[in-house]
């Protein structure tokens, strides 16, 4: 604080004494250096230099005055003198005062004395002064003990009910709060929303209970808009036994406050990782510790390279593996995985390997700056700021963490991304015997990934399609989905799995998908007749080898789309419709591939109706070693159905996220949605005109 009004010494302030009807100046040390004068003293005896010894500040009274100052100081006993002449000018020879000294101890040790003068020239009113200043002063000795035990930056005084009775200038210079702003209870519109209960329930309790030292931490809005936090501390000022006031402080503890969350989150990030083996089991704990306390929402890609695509101009996967949100936001599905292109923004941060940061105005499109699912998902809730921090481990790239703020946070600032980053290093040795395994998981991946095509784009449908490969295993799979559309117009859909979990599977995998793609586009039979064929091919060059498999036509005629489907010892396809109705698809059952089947191969016929999803998925999502298949396949159909609303791209993440998958093998899914109804499109066109 500036000047007179408000000296400082070893973190104490005299504030408080400043609206006191008497003349109070505090000396220190065995020189008397001058510390503080309030209004009613420099009116009295005038501006005296704050900081000088007291004969310095008064030159002319230091015989008189000096060794009583020496006396209190050495003996600690309070010595009172009544009509002692005062003032130096020769106009104020015939004034008198009277005055009380009080020795006073600072909270570095040190000792100094208080002074309290009261003008006793009127002797009409010497015996009531008398008696107010006698009050004064204990009241001024009640203040200064309290404040040596709780002193601070900003100095407050409330009644015994707890409001606020006298205007707080250092209040009102880091608030910015006027008087009558601050006074009774009104200091609490300065306190943060999210503060104001808890610091409301424990002041209450405090004057209800009169405890000794009332202590709270809250967040208070400071003059330039901003939250800083502060440390409030209270203490019951008692006279015969009865409370007369409240005396408290507020001291800015922001420094303290960061360092110690810092060290807190620093451990609790250690402490989560430490219990984890796997890499998508430490980021995904990780992701749970910065939220909520450094971001409302985070997210966890693995980035999976195809083939050198990053540094080719290619494409490459991202796939997500880990999400948090605060409490009242929605969460993203922890798995999903989109294909994204080489010169993308995510591409950009990733290869760059250094932290990245940026705000935006809430609502604001961001590009291929993140993933289309997580720029849907900070869309939603009103995100103002993002960090995109790579996780490099020895060199390699691991993952890429993005946190972001949303609503009424403020945005991400310089010093979280330093401790974003801090965490993430602090890990590193965890990561690194986790990354041993996950450098041979993502090249397994990375190969199967470029195995599988994308699905294509039919005018009137959609088509998402997820590979999630076994946590547990480094090899690639067997799983495979494949999909594409006939010179006749039909949009083949198939599924299938090889048996085992290797080089050898995956090879044979991809020789299968190819020679089927070739039989339904050479011959284009119902697709029992095509299983038959591949079959037989399989027999004559795979003959070690079984698979199971599902293929379909999905065809357009005048009634609206059909199925034309035939199954080979695999899962049956679901189909949901529209309302959230569900059943399996199982007329067209035949024997898997690889054995000796002499008999036809049926196929099966089935109506799609508008908005209707079917699903083609591989066994990893629906069976468990501890229990019998049906019951994984009635779970999958109650969460499907449940999901029939949602778009079909989340429809996919979520089954991935919520269904507990095998830890040992792989997932493969494919999965088309039909549009509504021409004309009931039409009509929906006109209401919303109509509505416009």
């Amino acid at each position: 604080m500036d000047g007179v009004y408000g000296q400082r010494v070893s973190g104490l302030t005299f504030e408080v004494l400043e609206p006191a009807p008497v003349g109070v100046a505090v000396t220190r040390g065995p020189d008397h250096r001058l510390l503080y004068t309030n209004e009613t003293y420099r009116s009295l005896f005038g501006e005296r230099p704050i900081g000088s010894p007291l004969k310095v500040a008064f030159p002319h009274v230091q015989e008189d005055y000096v060794p009583i100052f020496d006396q209190v100081l050495r003996t600690g006993t309070p010595v009172v003198r009544t009509d002692a002449p005062g003032g130096e000018a020769p106009e104020d020879r015939d004034r008198f005062f009277t005055f009380s000294l009080s020795r006073v101890s600072f909270d570095d040790g040190t000792y100094g004395v208080l002074a309290v003068f009261l003008d006793v020239t009127d002797p009409a009113t010497v015996a009531q002064r008398l008696q107010a200043v006698a009050d004064e002063r204990r009241r001024i000795l009640r203040r200064y003990q309290s404040l040596v035990r709780v002193s601070a930056q900003i100095v407050w005084v409330a009644d015994p009910g707890g409001l606020v009775i006298e205007p707080s200038l250092g209040w009102e210079r880091m608030t910015g709060q006027s008087w009558d702003d601050f006074r009774d209870d009104g200091w609490m519109d300065a306190v943060h929303p999210d503060d104001r209960t808890s610091t409301q329930v424990s002041w209450t309790r405090a004057v209800k209970e009169v405890s000794e030292v009332w202590e709270h931490v809250y967040r208070l809005r400071t003059i330039d808009g901003t939250y800083r936090h502060f440390q409030a501390r209270a203490v019951p000022i008692q006279e015969n036994g009865r409370l007369v006031e409240w005396v408290g402080t507020c001291t800015d503890i922001e420094q303290q406050w960061q360092e110690q969350r810092r060290q807190r989150l620093l451990d609790s990030a250690a402490a989560a990782t430490a219990d984890r083996t796997s890499l998508e089991g430490m980021l995904g704990a990780l992701a749970n510790v910065i939220v909520p306390d450094l971001a409302d929402g985070c997210s966890v890609h693995l980035v999976i390279d195809l083939a050198d695509g990053l540094a080719r101009g290619g494409d490459f996967v991202a796939e997500r593996i880990a999400t948090a949100a605060r409490a009242g936001l929605p969460r993203l599905p922890p798995f999903s995985e989109e294909r994204l292109a080489a010169d993308s923004g995510f591409a950009a941060v990733v290869r760059r390997r250094r932290p990245f940061r940026t705000t935006f105005a809430p609502g604001s499109p961001l590009g291929d700056l993140v993933p289309a699912g997580t720029h849907t998902w900070l869309e939603a809730t009103g995100a103002n700021s993002i960090a995109l921090l790579p996780v490099v481990v020895d060199g390699t790239l691991a993952a890429v963490v993005t946190a972001a703020a949303c609503g009424d946070r403020a945005p991400l600032g310089q010093s979280t991304v330093a401790l974003l980053r801090e965490m993430i290093e602090q890990a590193h040795d965890n990561l690194r015997s986790a990354m041993r395994f996950q450098r041979t998981h993502k090249v397994a991946v990375a190969l199967q990934h470029s195995l599988l095509a994308q699905p294509p784009r039919v005018p009137g449908m959609q088509i998402a399609a997820r590979y999630r490969a076994s946590p547990a295993a480094a090899d690639v799979g067997g799983d495979w989905y494949d999909s594409f559309v006939l010179p006749d117009g039909a949009t083949v859909l198939a599924i299938g799995d090889v048996a085992g979990h290797d080089l050898r599977a995956a090879v044979a995998m991809g020789q299968l998908r190819n020679m089927l793609r070739g039989l339904v586009v050479d011959r284009q039979e119902p697709p029992g007749e095509i299983l038959a064929r591949l079959n037989i091919a399989m027999k004559t060059l795979y003959c070690e080898e079984t698979a199971t498999c599902v293929l379909a036509r999905v065809e357009k005629g005048e009634g609206g789309h059909r199925l034309n489907y035939a199954v080979a010892g695999h899962p049956p396809p679901l189909l949901i419709t529209g309302e959230g109705a569900g059943r399996f698809l199982e007329d067209g059952a035949n024997p898997l591939l690889g054995i000796p089947y002499d008999a036809r191969c049926v196929s099966a016929r089935e109506p799609l109706p508008p908005l209707s999803t079917l699903l083609l998925y591989t066994d990893g999502l629906v069976e468990r070693h501890d229990e019998h298949l049906d019951e994984g396949l009635e779970r999958l159909r109650r969460h499907a159905c449940a999901l029939a609303r949602q778009p079909l791209d989340r429809f996919c993440d979520e089954l991935l996220s919520a269904l507990p998958l095998s830890a040992d093998d792989d997932v493969a899914m494919i999965a088309l949605r039909l549009p509504e109804p021409a004309a009931r499109h039409e009509a929906t066109g006109r209401a919303l005109v109509e509505d416009r």
